[in-house]
């Protein structure tokens, strides 16, 4: 019989435990102070606990009975083939999804993510493994993953850098065909990289992650870092991203029926498939494109032109010089794949222009971001109307299971049924809701407000500490309106929106009798100086003596404080620059924790407002001049939270709640949550684009 060390490092090496709490109630329980030391990652813990406390724990019935039911669950989840995708996608069971992505937020304990684009990655990949769906994501291990932020004693954003230690995190060296860890090698430019390989296991999926060994060219010996170095690092690591990725699935033995791009970055991937099929078959490339381009399917993320690789033709035919070999076309040919204008050699190579290119599928990420996308990529069809280029839409979605608070999901049993997670994208199931009890609702939020601001208290007292500030530490109060601000510090994002008219925001939050208290947290892209400005200028209205204790910033912002600030604040802030938000999965975490947007109507929440089920800011109009839509927008957000959100908040029963903010919360969650959850976006991609991507001709670029 395995021991109880072996057993608990079993369910750790799959990250199953990740949207499943009992693993971590279970581990902690067995010892809470380590599961706070090695910040509550199972990998780690299991290499940590004693000896002692395990033999402890072994003597524990209850305890025993705890593990042996949990390894019952994991097994019959993984053993299932009662699941959606049996039944509606068995032909993808042969060949399955390949889904790259620069970046996948599956857990903490993987911290190889920055934003958004990685939690949409982690809950697509989720959801593909409680669907049934098989799916194998692709992407690097950024041994130094995205930067750690905190503040000097001016509010100036400080960065540093961690390496991962392979040792506590949930991966395992992938082995080849023949039983030995694999190694590949990608030659880019003039020299050779040595990629090790990587397996984490995601419920019924898996991620494949590369980890850059070696390499030949000087210039590219530091470990990865995700989305740092200049230019030439960026395709550097989109080579091997693409093209590696592409490899590895090879070396192990996976004949994808489908590419999946997310965002461009990852599209030398068709490249190399393209190059493949060229050295099996000998047909000429643009038959081998022609092929592959059926069975690959894109989805762009940003309609801010930042947020586009571009790269120089020189740095394209440099760094792909081994690949363009084995294509076997001229230097303009490869270029054109890349440009808007493929004639004109003055024109630099993009990597979206690629992947449309590359692909016969195309789709943004909310309706209103599809019309954003037809527009701006409008050149590539110039016989068409904008209205008629072929990129569609298929909203996002967040995986309930990783987003939903734990307070929450007995209550929503309650209400909802004891099989509630497997009906989520059925709009009758979540009409439960009426029944839910408000008083309950409000005093889990409270709850969960609580936990919120003690973190804040906790956080802000190690600050004051570490940088030797007099003053005593802020105690935010849990019976103030509290709003949360949480997101990337970008110009297009306005965060400092609020503060258009600085006294006018004053007045507003500090009203003696409807306070509000607004929480921050973001980063600042350590090249952008302009962000880096304007949370320094946050920093300091903080810092305000007439707006201390009304306006806090918390450091480091991650999935861990993403979560808290979701369950815990009673407002979901949003307010970029229409129509610059692709979605904005936030607000719809945000649903499902009870906590109501405020938005602009842009992204999602330009399709998901009823006037009902939380509040809009502004009228969803586009100005020329963006200063004179930063004004109206200023407007209109001091208009709604005035006039609005305070009053509707602050209006108390004789129970002490309010019951008019209660039922628009229970609003939002029945007429939102079978919507925007992961599960139906994994069936749209499944139906819309996989099924009719992996059901054409091109089978012989699968073997």
């Amino acid at each position: 019989m395995l021991d109880l060390r072996s057993r608990l490092a079993a369910l750790a090496r799959n990250l199953w435990w990740s949207w499943t709490p009992d693993t971590r109630s279970l581990l902690r329980a067995i010892d809470l102070d380590l599961w706070l030391r090695v910040d509550r990652n199972p990998v780690a813990f299991v290499r940590e606990v004693s000896d002692e406390r395990l033999a402890a724990a072994e003597r524990d019935p209850r305890t025993m009975a705890q593990v042996t039911r949990l390894e019952k669950s994991l097994r019959d989840y993984l053993e299932s083939d009662k699941h959606w995708g049996h039944f509606h996608a068995p032909g993808l069971r042969a060949w399955p999804v390949a889904y790259f992505s620069p970046e996948f937020c599956l857990d903490e304990a993987l911290p190889i993510y920055s934003g958004g684009l990685g939690v949409l990655a982690g809950d697509h990949l989720k959801s593909c493994s409680d669907l049934g769906i098989p799916t194998v994501g692709v992407s690097l291990l950024y041994r130094q993953g995205y930067f750690r932020q905190s503040l000097d004693q001016a509010g100036r954003q400080r960065e540093s850098y961690i390496d991962i230690d392979t040792e506590k995190i949930p991966a395992e060296r992938a082995v080849g065909r023949d039983g030995r860890p694999l190694t590949i090698e990608v030659f880019v430019g003039p020299g050779r990289a040595t990629l090790d390989v990587w397996r984490v296991v995601v419920g019924r999926c898996s991620l494949i992650l590369l980890d850059l060994r070696d390499c030949s060219l000087r210039a590219f010996k530091d470990p990865l870092r995700l989305y740092g170095g200049g230019s030439d690092n960026r395709i550097f690591q989109e080579v091997l991203l693409g093209v590696g990725g592409y490899r590895a699935l090879r070396a192990l033995g996976i004949r994808p029926g489908v590419i999946h791009l997310n965002e461009g970055h990852s599209a030398f991937a068709a490249l190399e498939a393209t190059a493949e099929l060229m050295d099996t078959t000998g047909v000429s490339f643009h038959e081998a494109a022609a092929t592959v381009a059926e069975f690959v399917v894109f989805t762009t993320h940003t309609p801010v032109e930042a947020g586009h690789d571009y790269f120089h033709p020189d740095q394209v035919l440099h760094f792909l010089a081994p690949l363009h070999k084995r294509l076997g076309i001229e230097d303009r040919e490869l270029l054109a794949l890349g440009r808007t204008r493929p004639d004109d050699d003055s024109d630099t190579f993009c990597m979206t222009v690629l992947a449309i290119k590359m692909s016969r599928r195309t789709n943004a990420v909310s309706s209103l971001h599809g019309a954003v996308s037809r527009n701006m990529w409008r050149s590539l069809w110039p016989e068409r109307r904008p209205a008629a280029v072929p990129i569609g839409h298929i909203t996002n979605g967040v995986h309930i299971g990783t987003w939903l608070a734990g307070e929450l999901v007995q209550l929503y049993q309650d209400c909802l049924g004891p099989d509630w997670r497997d009906h989520v994208c059925d709009p009758a199931l979540w009409r439960g809701i009426e029944h839910l009890d408000p008083g309950d609702l409000w005093r889990i939020k409270r709850a969960l407000k609580a936990r919120l601001l003690d973190y804040v208290a906790a956080q802000y007292h190690e600050r004051y500490e570490r940088l030797a500030i007099a003053e005593p530490p802020l105690v935010p109060r849990s019976d103030v309106l509290t709003i949360g601000v949480a997101r990337r510090f970008a110009a297009y994002k306005r965060p400092l929106l609020l503060f258009e008219d600085l006294e006018r925001a004053k007045r507003l939050l500090t009203n003696p009798e409807r306070p509000m208290q607004i929480i921050y947290a973001g980063k600042a892209h350590p090249a952008d100086e302009p962000s880096k400005a304007m949370l320094e200028r946050l920093i300091a209205i903080s810092q305000d003596p007439d707006l201390r204790g009304h306006v806090l910033f918390l450091e480091n912002y991650n999935k861990s404080v993403a979560r808290l600030l979701l369950e815990g604040c009673d407002v979901w802030l949003n307010v970029p620059r229409r129509p610059l938000e692709a979605c904005g999965t936030s607000g719809m975490k945000a649903v499902f924790n009870a906590t109501l947007n405020c938005s602009v109507l842009d992204g999602w929440w330009d399709e998901a407002w009823d006037m009902h089920n939380g509040f809009a800011v502004g009228d969803g109009r586009t100005y020329a001049d963006p200063a004179v839509k930063d004004r109206l927008d200023a407007e209109s957000l001091y208009e709604v939270l005035e006039g609005q959100v305070a009053p509707l908040y602050y209006e108390r029963n004789e129970d002490g709640f309010s019951e008019r903010w209660i039922e628009r919360v229970k609003t939002a969650i029945m007429t939102l949550a079978w919507r925007y959850n992961s599960d139906r976006m994994v069936k749209d991609y499944v139906q819309m684009m996989y099924l009719p991507a992996s059901m054409t001709e091109t089978s012989d670029a699968r073997d």
